[in-house]
C-alpha cells in the first residue's frame, strides 16, 4: 500500500471545474498521467457511472468518488483540495476533500480495504485537519500512506463532531463485524457483503464484513472481533465457527435483508450493543451455533434454516458429481454407466488392454462423479443436522443418512434422518453433565446415542414407509404423460422463480437434485425434471436483461440497466440471482412476471422431454443436455414471455407514490451500487 498515492496524483487548491463530473475527470486524469490507468476517460466513466448509483459525499466536507474498471493497471489513490468546494450530494454541504479511489475491475478486496481504511479515517479530526493544513503534496502523501496502511495514531480524537449521534458508543464510532452467508455462497453472500460495507463507510460506522462464501472464507481477525461492540449475522445457513464471537450483542436476519437494508441492520446492531439486555451469542461453541440459529428464531425458521445448510453443503457433492458423471458420458459413451467397473477392473493407464484411451478416461470421470454422487443423502442428512446443533450432530446426521440410503428411503429419507439426529444431538448437548464427562459429550457420547437414536428410527420404524413413499412417488413420476408431465413443469417452473435462490426454489431445485442419481442410472424422467429446473431458473436473469437492456430500456434507472448486462452472463450460467435486484426495486411487477416466464419454459422443457445429466452450469454444459436446441427454444420462450410481461405491468400497472418512493432505496443496494 505504500506506493498507492504519489505526489503527482495530488491536487492542492487548484480550480478542477464547477461541478463532480470535471472533478472526477480531472483526477482520472492524473491517474493516467501517472501510468496507473490505461484510459482516463474510461476510468473518468467508471467512476461518473458508481456516483449516479449513490452520491459519495460524506459529511465533513469529504468525497469519495470511486471505481473499480479495466482500465486501472493498479490500486490508486488520486486527492484534491478544493477551493471553493464542490457539492458531492452530502447532506451538510460541499465537499473540499475528494478522494478518487481506482480499483483494477478484479481487485474487489483491496478495493473494499481501502475504502474501509479510508472511511475510518475521515472520522478523525487530526486526520482531516492535516489534510486541510497540508502545504505540500508529500505531506498530503504521508498523512494518506498512514491512514490506508492502518499505522495512523491510535490516539486520534474521536469522531464526535461528524459521525451521527446515532451511530456513536462512548462518544466513538460503533465497531460492529458481520457475516454473510447464503446457500449456494455464490451471489448473495457477496452482494450483502458489499452492501453492509458500503452502508458503514456511509454511517461512519467502524464495520468490517466476513463473507462465508462457496469458496471458503478468511476469517476476521480476533482482535476485531474482540474489539466489536455488536455482531450481525445475515445468513440463510449456520455461520461457521460461531464461537468466535461468544458473548458479543447480536442481531440476526436474513442474508437478502442483508442486501435490500443494510442500513436498519447497522441501526439494530448499535441499538443491540447499547441494550444490556440484547440477545448474545453463547460462550461454548455448540452453544453458539444453537444460540445463532435458535434463540430469537421460531422452531420452524430454525428447522427451515438447518435445511438450507443441509443443501448447501449437499451442493458440492452433487455439482462435481454430475458435471464429472457428464463427461463420464461425453468421453466413453452412455454405456459407461455398466461398463466402468469392468473397465476399471480389467484396465489401468499402462495397460489399456482392448480399452480405448478416452473410454478409460470416460469410466474413471465417471466412477469419481458416481462415487461423489454416493454422498448426496448422507452429506444432506449429515450438515442438517449440523445446522442443529454444530459439529456433535454431523456424525449422527452422515450415519442416518447412510441408513436412508441403505433402506432406498433416498432423498426424503435424508431429510427426515438429518432432522431426528440433529433433534438428537441438541438435545444432548444441552444435557448438564459433570465437568469430567464435558470432554467425552461431542466426541463419544453424542454420536454414538445419536446415532442409535436417529438411526435406530430409521431402521426400525421410519425407514420403511418412507422408502414406500419414495418409491410411490417414483412410480407416479414414472407414469406421467401428456398434459401431467406438463403440469409438473409448470409447478418446478414456478417454484423455480418465486423467490430467485430462496427456500421455495431451493425445495424445486434440491428434488431435482436429489433425484439425479436416479435418473442418470436409467430413469430419464428425473433428468427431464433436471432439465426443467435448470432452465426455468436461468429465465429471470435473462428476461430482465433482455427487459433491461433490449426492450425499453427507459422504463429501468441507470444501475438496472448496468445490472441487466451482467444478467446476461449470470443467466446463461444458470445464477437466478442475477435478478434479484430488480425485484428488489419492484417486486409486485417483477416476481409474477418471472414466474410467469419460468411455468412457460419448465412446460416446454418437459413436453420437448429435454433431460439433463449436469445439475448446474445453465448453457456452458451444453454437452450433458440431449435436445439441447429444443432446450434453448423453451428458455428463450420463457425468457421473452416473462420480459414482455414485466414491460407491460411497469408501463401499464401503476403504484402509489409511496411505493414508487421505494424503488430508489431498493434500487440502491444492487450489485453496481453496492461494488464498493
Amino acid at each position: 500500500m505504500s506506493e498507492i498515492i504519489t505526489p503527482a496524483l495530488v491536487s492542492l487548491d487548484e480550480s478542477l471545474g464547477t461541478d463532480k463530473r470535471a472533478v472526477i475527470d480531472a483526477l482520472a486524469a492524473r491517474v493516467a498521467a501517472a501510468g496507473r490507468a490505461t484510459d482516463a476517460a474510461a476510468l473518468a466513466a467508471d467512476a461518473w457511472k458508481r456516483e449516479q448509483t449513490d452520491e459519495t459525499g460524506l459529511p465533513g466536507g469529504i468525497a469519495i468518488p470511486h471505481a473499480k474498471s479495466a482500465a486501472v493497471r493498479e490500486a490508486t489513490l488520486a486527492f484534491a483540495r478544493l477551493k471553493p468546494g464542490i457539492d458531492f450530494g452530502a447532506d451538510d454541504g460541499p465537499a473540499d476533500l475528494v478522494f478518487l479511489i481506482a480499483a483494477p475491475d478484479t481487485a474487489a478486496e483491496e478495493h473494499l480495504a481501502v475504502l474501509s481504511q479510508l472511511a475510518r479515517s475521515f472520522m478523525r479530526e487530526d486526520f482531516t485537519a492535516g489534510l486541510r493544513a497540508a502545504a505540500t503534496p508529500e505531506e498530503v502523501v504521508a498523512l494518506v500512506t498512514s491512514a490506508v496502511s492502518g499505522t495512523g495514531s491510535p490516539a486520534a480524537a474521536p469522531a464526535t463532531a461528524t459521525a451521527d449521534s446515532a451511530h456513536l458508543i462512548d462518544g466513538r464510532p460503533a465497531r460492529i463485524v458481520a457475516v454473510t452467508a447464503c446457500a449456494t455462497g455464490i451471489a448473495h453472500t457477496f452482494m450483502a457483503a458489499d452492501a453492509l460495507t458500503a452502508q458503514g463507510g456511509k454511517d461512519g460506522v467502524d464495520l468490517i464484513v466476513e463473507p462465508q462464501g462457496s469458496s471458503g472464507y478468511k476469517a476476521l481477525d480476533p482482535k476485531i472481533i474482540e474489539a466489536a461492540d455488536a455482531v450481525i449475522f445475515a445468513v440463510d445457513v449456520d455461520v461457521r465457527e460461531p464461537q468466535r464471537f461468544a458473548g458479543k450483542p447480536v442481531v440476526r436476519a436474513s442474508v437478502k435483508r442483508g442486501i435490500e437494508a443494510p442500513a436498519q441492520l447497522v441501526a439494530e446492531a448499535i441499538a443491540a450493543a447499547k441494550n444490556p439486555n440484547a440477545t448474545r451469542v453463547s460462550g461454548s461453541a455448540a452453544a453458539a451455533s444453537t444460540s445463532t440459529s435458535g434463540a430469537g428464531e421460531s422452531y420452524g425458521a430454525s428447522i427451515k434454516r438447518a435445511l438450507l445448510t443441509g443443501v448447501s453443503y449437499m451442493i458440492p457433492f452433487v455439482a462435481g458429481g454430475g458435471l464429472l458423471i457428464a463427461l463420464g458420458f461425453l468421453l466413453g459413451g452412455y454405456t459407461i454407466a455398466f461398463d466402468a467397473d469392468k473397465i476399471l477392473g480389467a484396465s489401468t493407464l499402462w495397460n489399456l488392454g482392448d480399452t480405448s484411451l478416452i473410454v478409460y478416461l470416460g469410466a474413471v470421470l465417471f466412477k469419481i462423479g458416481a462415487l461423489s454422487f454416493g454422498f448426496l443423502v448422507p452429506a444432506l442428512a449429515g450438515y442438517i443436522a449440523y445446522g442443529m446443533a454444530d459439529r456433535p450432530g454431523i456424525a449422527p446426521g452422515f450415519v442416518a443418512g447412510a441408513v436412508a440410503g441403505f433402506m432406498g428411503a433416498g432423498f426424503l429419507g435424508g431429510i427426515v434422518g438429518g432432522l431426528l439426529a440433529g433433534v438428537a444431538a441438541r438435545w444432548l448437548n444441552g444435557l448438564d453433565v459433570p465437568r469430567w464427562l464435558r470432554g467425552l459429550m461431542p466426541v463419544v457420547i453424542i454420536p454414538l446415542l445419536g446415532s442409535i437414536f436417529a438411526s435406530g428410527l430409521m431402521l426400525l420404524v421410519l425407514g420403511g414407509p418412507i422408502a414406500w413413499l419414495t418409491k410411490a412417488l417414483n412410480d407416479w413420476l414414472s407414469g406421467l404423460t401428456g398434459a401431467g408431465v406438463i403440469i409438473l413443469g409448470i409447478i418446478l417452473g414456478l417454484m423455480m422463480c418465486f423467490d430467485l435462490g430462496g427456500p421455495v426454489n431451493k425445495v424445486a431445485y434440491a428434488f431435482a437434485t436429489g433425484n439425479l442419481a436416479a435418473g442418470i442410472a436409467g430413469d430419464e424422467r428425473y433428468l427431464q425434471i433436471m432439465a426443467a429446473v435448470m432452465a426455468a431458473g436461468m429465465v429471470p436473469p435473462l428476461a430482465m436483461a433482455l427487459a433491461s437492456t433490449v426492450i425499453d430500456r427507459k422504463l429501468f434507472t441507470e444501475p438496472e440497466r448496468e445490472n441487466g448486462k451482467a444478467a446476461w452472463l449470470l443467466g446463461a450460467a444458470f445464477i437466478s440471482e442475477g435478478a434479484i435486484p430488480f425485484a428488489a426495486a419492484d417486486i409486485f411487477r417483477v416476481i409474477p412476471s418471472m414466474m410467469l416466464g419460468g411455468a412457460v419454459t419448465g412446460a416446454l422443457s418437459m413436453a420437448f422431454a429435454v433431460t439433463s445429466k449436469a445439475p448446474h452450469g445453465g448453457v456452458f454444459v451444453f454437452f450433458a443436455i440431449d435436445n439441447f436446441w429444443l432446450w434453448l427454444v423453451a428458455i428463450a420462450a420463457g425468457t421473452v414471455v416473462a420480459a414482455f410481461s414485466v414491460v407491460a405491468l411497469k408501463r401499464f400497472a401503476r403504484r402509489g407514490s409511496a411505493v414508487d418512493e421505494g424503488i430508489s432505496g431498493a434500487a440502491a443496494v444492487s450489485p453496481e451500487a453496492v461494488s464498493a
